[in-house]
């Protein structure tokens, strides 16, 4: 709880020196975060709408020295992202960004938590360099890479069979539609040819 709130009182300070929150407001939102479902200050200030992610990923690279990174938007690597089991990415709210030789680039929202370069030597041994990012727009990259989307369908023998039933119902052999599909493509080709 102490590093909680010395992270509370450190990212305030930075974000009045950057004139994001005026100093007056300071005892107010600490009221406030003490009151909050949320339980990062982070959220919390974005939540409320108190700081705008631009201005917390300043903030946060000034607090920790290192090169701020704006994860939302950001198609990753799949193989730097395998190196790594979504449960701990999660935990310690990290995300591989991108390899160079001998060096790992991993985005962090505590780029100087104990012990953090430490565990992430279990799964790899490159010499790794921080960017800050925050935490829950981390947590939703390495969510959104892992997890199934909910519009993605597998394609699975069930739907093979039901493509073909349809096909059969038309009065259309599986071999006859590929067929058809490889003309079509032959067409547009000539037509694309003669262009």
């Amino acid at each position: 709880m102490e590093k909680k709130g010395s992270f509370v009182d450190q990212i305030t300070a930075v974000l009045v020196q950057q004139g994001t929150l005026a100093k007056k407001e300071v005892p107010a939102i600490h009221r406030n975060f003490a009151q909050a479902a949320q339980a990062q200050f982070d959220d919390f200030l974005l939540d409320e709408g108190l700081v705008e992610p631009e201005d917390l990923l300043k903030a946060l690279s000034a607090l920790y020295q290192v090169p701020f990174y704006d994860v939302t938007d950001y198609f990753f690597q799949r193989h730097l992202l395998r190196m790594f089991p979504k449960d701990f990415l999660l935990r310690n709210a990290i995300i591989p960004l991108e390899r160079d030789e001998n060096m790992l680039v991993v985005i962090a929202s505590e780029p100087e938590k104990e012990g953090l370069e430490n565990v992430i030597g279990q799964y790899v041994s490159y010499d790794i360099n921080f960017f800050v990012g925050i935490r829950r727009d981390i947590c939703d990259a390495v969510k959104e890479y892992y997890d199934k989307a909910l519009t993605q369908v597998e394609e699975d023998q069930d739907s093979r069979e039901e493509r073909l039933e349809r096909f059969k119902e038309a009065g259309i052999e599986e071999s006859e539609q590929e067929d058809e599909d490889n003309e079509e493509d032959i067409s547009q080709k000539d037509r694309d040819e003669a262009w």
